[in-house]
């Protein structure tokens, strides 16, 4: 069947085309005109020899030419290769090797990491767009992306197709691409945001990055599909993002948990806020403390939390609304999609919380598989069920509840100790601001419950009173035997925190 993703802007550019899609740094671009700026870049790059299914590689923040780029891509039948503006020359190369790109679309902010890793890469195409300096030498501009004009024409593309090459985080080895198409992306854009009812009157906030899966489907395409507009910010920045929902009226914003920590720490400064209406939570489980403390600060607004992973295009379960949702759970699979808990062998485990076991999970959201791997895509495709690697229980309605990664799981003695039930628990401590729970070797128990803690300024770093707490309110096995007070944790670029780095720390006790 033939279906190109980019159909979604055409479609509502035809329908409202001089309704705006995005505001930028105190600049709105209209639907018409992302349509007619993608539209150029299509043409640009196909009268540059590029052919369809040839990669190209977005190294972008969240600026409007990420859009012009992205659909112009989609338009010409190519794919795209989102990278994180962060990426070292080595990372950089690393990516363009993999993912056999042609061509790299970066900024003056990270150029020169790509000019280096594009040269190792033999990557010779290098676009910058400028953001106040001029273009180095090695890179062309993005202007030169714009050059022909827009014919409206659209490659022909088959819904299967691989539409985004999107590459894992390496939690667990070198970063994997993961082939998600034409059909997955626009399923996943089309039913999970329908559940809370999200139309062309909204406005959402874009601070989640867009090179990775959830700020790309669950906000950019979603926003697209739907007809409505969008607040790019580059950055989180707890102000900006204030500053941003009061001046545009933000409708719906999504984030990690990290972000609704921030904001519930944040003085509002009287800022009026009223426009919120929804509040999208994924990428990490969510303390239900900061649930709470942040619905009851934003009146009115709730937090729906969500699930979904690279593999499976964005959204997975999602929490349909206030009425249906249970706090800490995940939610129920959306439309289409199928998920199971089970055990090592594959087999269904009982409904309950004392039957954790790996959420598998089938429907129309899972990837083709890892490009260039065929063992490895075997590995966690089996029999048509992906198995994600997340440990978690169903209950008797069908709500799912992710309990922690399996890497993260900590054996004490025997015992499984899952970090975020201990993370729940320190959340309720007036004083803590954010928690990471992770294991250590130890010789005689195999591992140990280690914990690190951001405080509130002003509180006390004595680790006998955050003890005394953890210990009243956890089994014997469970409450962590060291604390570590830092000022704050690793993050991503999507400002998940990053235990791995914890562990990694030279100065970590589990380094």
């Amino acid at each position: 069947m033939s279906f190109n993703l980019a159909v979604m802007l055409r479609e509502s550019a035809d329908a409202t085309p001089d309704a705006p899609l995005i505001h930028f740094m105190g600049s709105t671009f209209t639907y018409a005109q992302v349509d007619e700026a993608s539209g150029r870049v299509a043409a640009t790059l196909l009268a540059a020899g590029l052919e369809t299914g040839d990669k190209v590689a977005v190294q972008l923040p969240n600026l409007p030419q990420f859009l012009f780029a992205y659909f112009g891509i989609l338009k010409a039948g190519l794919t795209m290769v989102p990278l994180n503006p962060l990426f070292t020359a080595r990372e950089v190369a690393y990516h363009l090797s993999d993912s056999d790109s042609r061509m790299i679309i970066t900024s003056d902010f990270s150029v020169q990491a790509a000019l280096e890793g594009a040269a190792e890469a033999g990557v010779k195409d290098v676009v910058a767009v400028s953001l106040g300096s001029e273009t180095p030498s090695g890179a062309r501009s993005f202007e030169t992306l714009l050059v022909q004009e827009d014919t409206r024409d659209m490659a022909p593309t088959s819904s299967d197709d691989t539409a985004v090459l999107l590459y894992t985080s390496g939690t667990t080895g070198r970063p994997k691409g993961a082939e998600l198409t034409h059909f997955e992306l626009y399923m996943n854009c089309t039913i999970g945001p329908e559940l809370f009812g999200l139309s062309e009157d909204d406005v959402a906030m874009a601070v989640l990055p867009l090179f990775h899966v959830f700020g790309l489907s669950s906000v950019l395409n979603a926003g697209v599909r739907y007809g409505g507009s969008m607040v790019l910010v580059p950055r989180f920045e707890v102000d900006a993002v204030l500053n941003a929902i009061e001046q545009h009226r933000v409708t719906v914003f999504a984030g990690v948990p990290t972000m609704y920590v921030s904001l519930l720490q944040a003085d509002t400064g009287g800022r009026d806020l009223s426009s919120l209406r929804a509040a999208i939570s994924g990428g990490a489980s969510i303390p239900g403390d900061v649930i709470r403390g942040f619905e009851e600060k934003f009146a009115g607004v709730v937090i729906l939390e969500g699930y979904g992973l690279s593999e499976t295009a964005s959204t997975a379960t999602f929490n349909i609304n206030a009425e249906q949702r249970k706090v800490l759970s995940i939610g129920k699979p959306i439309w289409g999609v199928q998920a199971r808990v089970v055990d090592a062998d594959g087999a269904d485990l009982p409904r309950g919380a004392d039957h954790v076991g790996e959420i598998v999970i089938r429907g129309h959201n899972v990837m083709k598989g890892y490009y260039k791997r065929p063992e490895d895509t075997a590995e966690v495709i089996r029999n048509g069920w992906f198995h994600t690697g997340d440990l978690g229980y169903m209950d008797g309605d069908g709500y799912l509840f992710v309990v922690d990664r399996v890497k993260d799981l900590v054996v004490r003695g025997g015992y499984n100790v899952y970090p975020r039930e201990v993370e729940e628990v320190l959340y309720e401590h007036p004083d803590v601001v954010e928690a990471a729970v992770i294991g250590r070797p130890d010789d005689r128990l195999g591992e140990e419950v280690v914990a690190y803690v951001v405080l509130r300024r002003g509180a006390s770093d004595d680790d006998t009173v955050l003890a005394g707490y953890a210990k009243e309110k956890l089994a014997a096995y469970k409450y962590p035997r060291e604390y570590h007070f830092v000022d704050e944790l690793p993050k991503g670029a999507t400002g998940k925190i990053l235990k791995r780095e914890l562990r990694a720390a030279p100065d970590s006790p589990v380094g």
